[in-house]
């Protein structure tokens, strides 16, 4: 059997959906395993050993220049790829419009949720098999369902198995360490600053270096102050491997609700997420080591409660 699954965005998605690779080997021994994702999250479904193939979408990057010749250019040999080899079944486990459009170039029956269950509804149109989903189901658990009633098996009972492949360690602290993810893609989910050096201070005094991790300029600046506040380090500029790297090797992690905290969880990391414009129950911190997520929409955890949890975490 071919299958290409189609989960484009964004990298807490790409995370939460890596789980279905393990169940439909274990249904489907010997399937051959495509991914469509978009290109700044390829490194993900690479990091996983049942995924054959990987194709990159450039979307963010195209929609800012969807009238000029190289765009076109580019998404006609996206269209070539998907097109050279049929599949058994396009499986669209995002349920957007634009995931759904581009699961449609692909050669192959699509399949996704159906009107009631996809994110837009307008998606459902574009698959040729729908499915019932509830709405009110972790995205891990949507994702196993989906997959298992377009598949024909039942979704597993155990715990989900993420099946990341660590990567080989690149930059990172000699001695025993910690992470922080204080940036978000939203102001709306930022914890207060202050508050992140104290918990690398708490992380300190169990003799682990606080690592603060960065992705924009903007968010380089805010590293800096917290590993000074705390006596910490900031690496340089990563890739999304080579974050993966550093994640993979920490002792603990401790993150706002964005890709990488999910993507320590799924590493098998002990990893606290924080929750301040969010309600964690459809998409909490998911992973086979220890893991809590705290806070949640209009309910920002306060310092004392979070190191509680830590420290609860870390016995």
């Amino acid at each position: 059997m071919r299958l290409l699954i189609v989960k484009t965005s964004s990298m807490g998605d790409v995370v939460h959906a890596l789980p279905v690779v393990a169940d439909v080997l274990r249904h489907h021994p010997g399937a051959t395993i495509e991914w469509l994702v978009e290109a700044a999250y390829a490194a993900i479904p690479q990091l996983h050993p049942g995924v054959q193939r990987v194709l990159s979408v450039s979307w963010r990057k195209w929609r800012r220049a969807l009238l000029a010749g190289a765009t076109w250019q580019a998404m006609r040999e996206l269209r070539g790829e998907l097109q050279r080899e049929p599949y058994d079944l396009v499986l669209d486990l995002q349920g957007l419009l634009k995931s759904a459009l581009w699961a449609r170039q692909a050669r192959g029956p699509v399949a996704g949720y159906d009107r009631k269950s996809a994110r837009e509804p307008a998606a459902a149109w574009a698959y040729q098999r729908r499915a019932a989903v509830g709405t009110g189901l972790h995205a891990v658990q949507r994702c196993r369902m989906l997959a298992a009633a377009h598949l024909g098996y039942t979704m597993p009972a155990g715990p989900p198995d993420f099946g990341l492949r660590a990567p080989a360690p690149g930059w990172g602290p000699k001695a025993p360490y910690a992470v922080l993810i204080p940036n978000a893609s939203r102001k709306e989910k930022l914890w207060p600053e202050r508050h992140w050096g104290s918990v690398g201070k708490r992380l300190r005094e169990r003799g682990l270096i606080p690592v603060v991790l960065w992705g924009a300029d903007e968010e380089q600046t805010l590293a800096e102050r917290i590993a000074a506040d705390c006596e910490g380090d900031v690496p340089p500029f990563l890739r999304v491997g080579e974050m993966a790297a550093v994640l993979a090797g920490a002792r603990q992690v401790v993150g706002l609700d964005t890709g990488f905290t999910h993507l320590a969880a799924a590493l098998g990391r002990p990893t606290l997420g924080i929750y301040c414009d969010h309600e964690p129950g459809l998409a909490g911190i998911a992973g086979p080591g220890r893991v809590a997520s705290i806070g949640g929409r209009w309910q920002v955890p306060s310092r004392s409660d979070v190191l509680t949890l830590l420290e609860q975490q870390m016995r």
